[in-house]
């Protein structure tokens, strides 16, 4: 079961103040008089500060996130600890993502963290469409209102997975993907509604995507994933940072 961690915050910090205000104007002056301070109240001063600056934080401004699995490969490895700005493309509250604040739209090659349609699970994708653009997939070539987005061979030859490393650019957004050489070709032709768009992973021939569920809600989105800060494969290895930096 996932936790909820923004309602955890949200409702934790709402506790902390109403025992804090409870004790400035009703239990201070007994508790002053008495001089001995009550642990829960103790405790509350002591935390609170700490809980709501998490909650800024992770709400209004940047939140960590590791990545579980191959489909961002090899932009993303499994075991990258990123960082999603949480403020680019607007200011949202916490748990319900209301957006109070309007200030940037997704860009054609920005790698951004969503709910996927009917889903709660946070995921990471590269955003392929925007509103009013024709995407169309076929033979694993991507085509964007009618034009051939073209992907250059960057290394010759297949890896141990067979797949294919390729140098792509969206709009001037270079990064690389992945194909697979024994994987068919998930065909598809969208055209991409207002408020939505289109999100596919760069290892493409190993990701659920836009191809399979549809186009992302503007309501789902979380924020713009920008840096690696540590990678970490598993517990029975040592936390790297080689790979710290900017996200392509």
């Amino acid at each position: 079961m996932d936790i909820n961690l923004p309602l955890i915050l949200v409702v934790a910090s709402a506790l902390g103040i109403v025992i804090w205000c409870a004790d400035q104007f009703y239990f201070k002056a007994k508790r002053q008089a008495e001089q001995k301070p009550h642990w829960l109240i103790s405790e509350t001063r002591s935390l609170l500060p700490i809980l709501l600056l998490v909650l800024i934080v992770r709400s209004f401004i940047a939140e960590p996130f590791q990545i579980p699995s191959s489909s961002m490969e090899p932009s993303l490895l499994v075991g990258d600890f990123i960082l999603v700005n949480k403020f680019t493309y607007g200011i949202r509250l916490p748990v319900s993502r209301t957006k109070v604040i309007d200030i940037n739209q997704p860009k054609r090659g920005d790698v951004m963290v969503f709910f996927p349609p009917g889903d709660k699970r946070y995921f990471i994708k590269r955003v392929i469409g925007l509103p009013g653009d024709l995407i169309e997939y076929r033979n694993k070539q991507l085509y964007i209102n009618g034009e051939l987005q073209t992907a250059l061979v960057s290394q010759q030859g297949l890896d141990l997975l067979r797949r294919q490393l390729l140098d792509e650019n969206l709009a001037g957004v270079e990064h690389q993907i992945y194909h697979i050489a024994n994987r068919p070709s998930v065909n598809m032709r969208l055209q991409v509604q207002d408020g939505e768009y289109f999100m596919m992973g760069d290892n493409r021939d190993n990701s659920k995507d836009s191809r399979y569920w549809g186009t992302v809600p503007e309501a789902n989105i979380v924020g713009k994933a920008f840096a690696i800060w540590m990678h970490w494969q598993d517990w029975t290895s040592l936390p790297s940072f080689d790979r710290v930096g900017s996200i392509r």
